[in-house]
């Protein structure tokens, strides 16, 4: 069967988001694909993207230096960083043709924030390169990507040490 490329998503509001679509592009490294990586809403210091940027035939393409949480954000920054994200998902439409995988983090949480057009990513998955597995993370996803979706896992929190008033800690949330 030949390979048309599949869209993955990873959603919900428990742990482990990123770290599965981390563990699926490594096992599509593993069989020889090209990886392309971008984080929407984070900056370049989490621990996955330091194993990433160090594997061969893994892109991680630089988001922003510093990034805040959408509720620190004012309305101009909110403005600037819905620019930015539209700027950045065109630049990434550009590049995949080189590459096998696609993985969008938290790419639904831009979209859930209204920090970037859903109808933009819509029209790009909907015409995506052949063969190019696309994968996308978030804490929600709307019925329109759940349709188009050819997986999607919904991970749902039980329990959370943040909810006792932990913050995030390097290496396990980050």
């Amino acid at each position: 069967m030949e390979n048309d490329g599949k869209i993955h998503v990873y959603y919900g509001q428990g742990k482990g988001k990123t770290t599965a679509a981390v563990g699926q592009a490594v096992r599509a490294l593993g069989a020889g694909f090209k990886v392309l990586v971008f984080q929407f809403l984070k900056d370049n210091v989490s621990s996955e993207r330091t194993v990433l940027e160090k594997l061969p035939g893994v892109t991680c393409v630089p988001g922003r230096d510093k990034a805040k949480f959408y509720w620190e954000m004012s309305e101009t920054e909110r403005l600037e960083i819905k620019n930015y994200n539209k700027m950045m998902l065109d630049e990434l439409i550009k590049l995949c043709d080189s590459f096998d995988v696609l993985f969008l983090d938290e790419v639904l949480c831009a979209v859930s924030l209204k920090v970037l057009d859903e109808d933009i990513l819509l029209d790009f998955l909907r015409n995506k390169p052949r063969g190019l597995e696309v994968i996308l993370t978030g804490h929600e996803v709307s019925g329109k990507v759940l349709e188009i979706a050819s997986y999607a896992t919904e991970m749902k929190k039980r329990k959370h040490p943040f909810d006792a008033g932990l913050e995030a800690r390097i290496g396990i949330e980050y």
